[in-house]
């Protein structure tokens, strides 16, 4: 059995598609399931005090909680082997509690390194799929971000393997997100039969 970490980030509660998609998609599997819903349970903002504690040695109690927060949240990583991230867009990006948690994964030396060739992802072997939600239709166009962020971040620490399910055009009206659900939750069938 599978162990996979589902990311939760937005903000709308029972009002989100990204969040109903992931529901859709543990439905669908068996799977030893760790989740975070951020958007419900945020994490601390990352400030002076997280960038010092996971870049050195901490030396104050703050420093010290965000050390071992981000210990905890690459832990969790390295034990899965699928991640589940549901990313809706929220002025043509991520939200930001999701980039909060980015913040406490990316680490150098631990996550990624630097070497004489450019940077190396140190997680590698893990496969992700990335739900993303939008108002509009952005797929593969200038405004596509989420997507180039998401691919470009995981990519960073050695994840390679993505997949990006859309749920686009929500912000037409139920017809609309009724459209989006529906091929999103086919591409979400085929996904499942991987698990």
């Amino acid at each position: 059995m599978k162990n996979v970490l589902v990311i939760k980030s937005s903000i709308l509660a029972n009002s989100s598609q990204s969040s109903r998609l992931i529901d859709y998609l543990k439905s669908k599997i068996s799977a030893n399931i760790v989740e975070h819903d951020f958007g419900v349970n945020p994490l601390p903002y990352y400030d002076l005090d997280a960038a010092t504690g996971t870049r050195g040695e901490p030396k104050t109690a703050e420093q010290q909680k965000a050390f071992e927060l981000s210990n905890q949240l690459i832990g969790e990583v390295n034990k899965s082997d699928v991640l589940v991230f549901g990313v809706p867009m929220y002025n043509l990006g991520i939200p930001a509690q999701l980039k909060t948690y980015i913040d406490y994964l990316n680490r150098a030396g631990v996550t990624f390194r630097y070497t004489a060739n450019g940077s190396e992802g140190l997680i590698t072997g893990k496969k992700a799929v990335v739900i993303l939600t939008y108002g509009g239709i952005y797929k593969d166009g200038l405004a596509d971000l989420p997507k180039l962020y998401m691919q470009t971040v995981l990519n960073f620490i050695g994840i390679t393997d993505i997949e990006f399910v859309y749920a686009e055009g929500i912000g037409y009206g139920s017809e609309a997100i009724e459209k989006a659900q529906q091929s999103a939750k086919a591409e979400l069938d085929r996904i499942a039969e991987t698990f």
